[in-house]
């Protein structure tokens, strides 16, 4: 049996709250890269094995959670095209923004399938999936998670297909969130909001007038795609203008 879905709110404070914990998880990880990158920190500080590493691992996961949660609120009573395709152009388009900043940036390792373009296409494909029951789609994300473990080839190792995440040769980039395993934490949110859907969670955490201190929490997360696009820019000018201002 498939999941009926509730109206739910617009907007929900605690997802927007959710949503601005990621973004803090993000820039305090992101200005550590910079602090790397400038040499403030030793080389490897960001990418090796240990807490810097797993808070990224987390980070990335909770933006990809909670846009599997969002699909199944915006779209799980029906599919709202016109919505879907205007909020995927938006993220598609920032997507490429990021491509071609980073391309300029780090030419050798810039971002060609990052957490914007994974969400792009986990949104596309988790379509599909929004009328699965709960518990078959957290089947599918286990066995996405566990893809690359069985299901990588030689066959992937085009360029045009490391967007599944399942090549066998090693790549240079600075995020990258392919499809294989990065869709499971997606799936996860869609398969938790149905559930939650059921169980009448979103209507007793919706609150038509939340408090000031909600809304101060909840900005953020309203405009997480521009803080998302802006912040790394102010950091790395940051601490570009503080290493000019020092030597």
């Amino acid at each position: 049996m498939t999941t009926i879905a509730q109206p739910v709110p617009a907007r929900i404070p605690a997802l927007d709250i959710a949503r601005s914990l990621a973004l803090v998880a993000m820039v305090v990880f992101h200005f550590t890269f910079d602090l790397e990158l400038f040499g403030y920190l030793r080389p490897g500080t960001t990418t090796m094995p240990g807490p810097w590493r797993a808070l990224a691992v987390v980070t990335a996961g909770s933006f990809l959670f909670l846009a599997g949660v969002s699909l199944w609120l915006a779209h799980g009573r029906a599919i709202r095209w016109r919505a879907f395709w205007g909020r995927f152009a938006k993220v598609a388009g920032a997507a490429a923004l990021v491509t071609a900043g980073t391309y300029v940036a780090f030419p050798d390792a810039f971002v060609f399938f990052g957490i914007l373009h994974s969400i792009a296409l986990c949104s596309l494909l988790g379509l599909a999936a929004l009328r699965l029951a709960a518990p078959v789609t957290l089947a599918l994300a286990v066995a996405v998670f566990y893809a690359p473990d069985f299901a990588r080839s030689d066959i992937f190792n085009a360029p045009v297909f490391w967007w599944t995440g399942l090549q066998t040769v090693p790549l240079r980039t600075v995020d990258y969130e392919p499809v294989f395993p990065w869709f499971a934490p997606f799936l996860v949110g869609l398969a938790l909001s149905k559930l939650a859907d059921r169980s009448g969670l979103w209507a007793r955490l919706s609150n038509p007038e939340p408090s000031r201190v909600a809304k101060w929490l909840s900005w953020p997360g309203k405009h997480s795609l521009i803080i998302y696009l802006l912040h790394q820019p102010i950091l790395i000018g940051l601490v570009w203008s503080y290493t000019q201002l020092t030597l």
